[in-house]
């Protein structure tokens, strides 16, 4: 007796999309202003630009670059506006915000990227497991993206999914 088993998940036409693979690429730096802080609570002046002027760069060289201040301290704008100054000749790019912000940001630029008319009528799972950590950003914004044309979107593996959205049939 032969046993012929099926692939049902391979003849279903789901398709996955994995959110791993517009996860952003390239090294990420982040420039701390605290450690340029008097007493990790003052920014000043003229210590602060002489930092900068002996600032090893190559640390951040062709990097994508966040500025930020995890000292609960008041920096003035222009200090913000001195660090790019020194920082953009360098680096691949510059963003303010700390690293959960430049990789969300990151994030949504290449998911703006994706041409949502590719799924139209398509039954789509956004893949739920991996080894990078998806934040619920991308997972709102593939949703948001995909709703308007897709048949449906489901969350997991196509082989146990979770129902997210299902299109509803037009009766004539």
């Amino acid at each position: 007796m032969d046993e012929f088993f099926t692939n049902k998940v391979a003849e279903s036409g789901i398709i996955t999309l994995d959110l791993e693979d517009f996860y952003p690429k390239g090294l990420i730096a982040v420039f701390d202003m605290k450690d340029y802080l008097f007493m990790g609570l003052i920014l000043k002046e003229k210590d602060f630009r002489e930092a900068l002027k002996n600032l090893d760069l190559t640390q951040y060289a062709d990097k994508i670059v966040a500025i930020t201040c995890s000292a609960d301290a008041i920096i003035p704008m222009w200090a913000y506006m001195l660090a790019a100054t020194y920082l953009q000749p360098v680096v691949k790019d510059l963003y303010f915000g700390n690293e959960e912000f430049l990789i969300n940001t990151l994030f949504l630029k290449n998911l703006d990227g994706i041409n949502a008319a590719e799924y139209l009528d398509k039954r789509v799972v956004v893949k739920g497991c991996g080894d990078l950590p998806i934040s619920a950003v991308a997972y709102v914004e593939i949703t948001k993206k995909l709703r308007p044309v897709v048949k449906s979107i489901m969350y997991g593996e196509p082989c146990s999914t979770v129902p997210i959205y299902k299109k509803a049939v037009e009766r004539k």
